[in-house]
């Protein structure tokens, strides 16, 4: 390890530890002002670590962080981008250690937003605290780290529309992805888009009576879960009409590719504590998590749920669905879709409406860039071996705007685990890992200026 990491990584922890006790979850209003201080820290640490031109951009939501280090503009620049926002803890008594009360325990910090995506944005900004204490800063750098990735990114394409000048770069770098395991390196190669969408179920006026009316009266509760089971058949296949229209099927060839990488299956269970798994027939576990379009409910809820009993008719309920893409998909034909579909399917008994939330369309990265092959070279110096190029099933809808707007392509360099429970409880980031990153850094940047001349 560098020796500078060495000597300075208690520092390094202790001031990710810091930036993890501000609970700046974007989704709620009520942390809107722990969502600014997080934004005001990464802002500090940016300065302290040598950028120019530091500022808290202001959107109509939560500000942008950006900085800059031009060193030669006949050098490559990199465009660094990160989200110091994130998820909800919920529920918190799910968790081990209060959420935003961080602690290490067998090498691994738990709390919310250590791997997602905090830990690895602030590999980015020590990385480059350490070129340029070093002297050894290879190519120009700009930060753009906003506040609002955990709720689609609203503001983000209308900065970067009206900043096209200012972002100008030759590669956008983003760590907000995993690798297969510690002794097994990998760069994401492409991404899933998404659809997320509410819906109501809406039966009688009010609530009611489940003695008096019940067996008479549509239970927006039972019908809601009769329309969300036919939304896949026996064999796990989505049924909404036209879903599967332009989905890009693999070659038998690439499937081969992809089933190189190494996975056990038992240990997948394990992990997870599964009895077996379950999906779509005809592909495997890694297919189906990665190249094959899903739908899912993130959310159920109406009626009564407090302690004891009521009982009650509804009368309305509620779901929060999920649709994961894959390329030739796009997020506008689905939401449509799905609401075509879903209010076909409602009885006349319940009115339904359909709410679009956010959305992002799927991706593929290209690997025979100069960008990736540095990519991977820095990967190979740190890790001692070569990564396996991987597809995430996981979306980052960002990276596709920003090759439509700005032109530019991105590589992910994530350095998180399947294992870290992102969006979990006791999510958590091995100290390794957070190290790791910061050691490979640098070295895609010297590549990268190396490769480029």
């Amino acid at each position: 390890m560098n020796n500078y990491i060495q000597e300075n990584k208690d520092r390094f922890i202790d001031e990710l530890l810091q930036l993890l006790r501000i609970p700046s979850v974007s989704a709620d209003p009520k942390f809107k002002g722990d969502v600014r201080q997080a934004a005001e820290f990464i802002a500090e640490k940016l300065r302290e670590a040598g950028a120019d031109n530091v500022k808290l951009c202001e959107t109509a939501g939560n500000p942008i962080v950006y900085g800059e280090k031009i060193i030669d503009p006949a050098l490559p620049t990199v465009l660094a981008y990160g989200h110091y926002d994130v998820q909800p803890a919920d529920p918190y008594e799910l968790w081990h250690s209060p959420p935003f009360e961080p602690v290490i325990k067998d090498e691994k910090i738990y709390a919310r937003g250590a791997c997602d995506d905090k830990g690895q944005v602030y590999m980015h900004i020590k990385a480059f605290e350490m070129m340029m204490r070093q002297n050894e800063l290879t190519c120009n750098v700009k930060f753009m780290i906003e506040g609002e990735e955990e709720i689609g990114s609203n503001n983000l394409g209308i900065f970067v529309n009206q900043n096209k000048e200012k972002l100008q770069a030759d590669v956008i770098v983003i760590s907000d992805t995993g690798i297969i395991a510690n002794d097994i390196p990998s760069i994401t190669t492409g991404l899933r888009g998404m659809s997320y969408v509410e819906v109501e179920v809406t039966g009688p006026s009010r609530d009611l009576h489940s003695g008096l009316y019940g067996g008479a009266v549509a239970n927006p509760i039972n019908i809601l879960c009769q329309m969300i089971a036919s939304l896949h058949d026996e064999n796990n296949h989505i049924t909404i009409p036209g879903f599967y229209d332009n989905v890009e099927e693999l070659s038998s060839d690439e499937r081969a590719e992809m089933a190189k990488a190494p996975f056990s299956l038992e240990e997948y269970k394990k992990a997870l504590d599964l009895g077996d798994v379950h999906g779509e027939t005809g592909y495997t576990t890694n297919e189906r998590n990665s190249i094959r379009p899903t739908l899912d409910v993130n959310g159920i809820w109406g009626g009564y749920t407090g302690e004891g009993a009521k009982t009650v008719i509804a009368s309305k309920a509620f779901a929060k669905i999920s649709m994961r893409l894959v390329p030739n998909q796009t997020s506008e034909e689905i939401t449509e879709k799905f609401t075509r579909h879903f209010e076909s399917i409602a009885p006349p008994s319940v009115k339904v409406v359909v709410r679009p939330h956010h959305g992002g369309e799927p991706v593929v990265t290209p690997t025979n860039s100069v960008a990736y092959q540095a990519a991977s070279r820095a990967f190979e110096q740190t890790f001692g071996k070569k990564p396996i190029p991987v597809r995430s099933g996981g979306s980052i809808p960002i990276v596709a705007m920003f090759k439509a707007e700005l032109g530019i392509d991105s590589v992910l360099m994530g350095f998180g685990l399947d294992s870290d429970a992102i969006h979990s409880p006791n999510e958590h980031y091995g100290i390794f890992n957070f190290l790791k990153g910061i050691e490979t850094i640098p070295y895609f940047f010297k590549y990268l200026a190396e490769m480029s001349k």
